[in-house]
């Protein structure tokens, strides 16, 4: 992916409305790849600065190009409300009505709520891994059981008498 990516890069290199860049999550780029929610790598974002979506498109260049053709374009924002619809352009003069301090507030507790649907995510596979394991443990033993029941002398006896049938025709 990383040839195709630096290819779209250049091609997008000075582009007055999007931008195609890398950030390294492993050095002075961690703050800025923590404060969007990156979590595994590579991940790409795209969208608002201040509002970076997850992409979920494919990885060649063909997919990609495509994709920033179609969406790497000014977006509705608060400093591009002339682009917002009437619902949005409500939504955002509510929002800066409120007080600075409200907005952080307001936010803290939206991303609790983020933070609280992957904890009960993650609790929810744990407990899956869980149940899965205690399967496997319980097929294993019907499985030994079978086993242990004399399944495998059967197959050589029926095998055995099988081989006899043949040699007596």
């Amino acid at each position: 992916m990383a040839p195709d990516w630096e290819k779209l890069g250049s091609e997008w290199e000075g582009n007055a409305v999007g931008l195609i860049a890398e950030v390294d999550c492993t050095t002075e780029g961690k703050p800025l790849c923590d404060a969007n929610g990156v979590k595994g790598f590579p991940s790409l974002k795209y969208g608002d600065p201040n509002n970076l979506e997850d992409y979920q498109g494919g990885r060649t260049y063909d997919a990609l190009a495509e994709f920033a053709k179609e969406n790497l374009k000014p977006v509705c924002s608060p400093s591009n409300i002339d682009l917002c619809d009437e619902d949005k352009k409500a939504q955002i003069e509510t929002l800066m009505a409120k007080s600075s301090d409200d907005l952080a507030a307001a936010i803290v507790e939206e991303e609790k709520k983020l933070e609280a649907a992957e904890d009960d995510f993650k609790a929810s596979v744990e407990e899956l891994q869980s149940t899965y394991q205690k399967l496997m443990e319980t097929k294993d033993a019907k499985l030994a059981e079978v086993k242990d029941a004399g399944l495998g002398l059967m197959k050589a006896v029926k095998a055995a008498k099988d081989k006899d049938v043949k040699e007596e025709l």
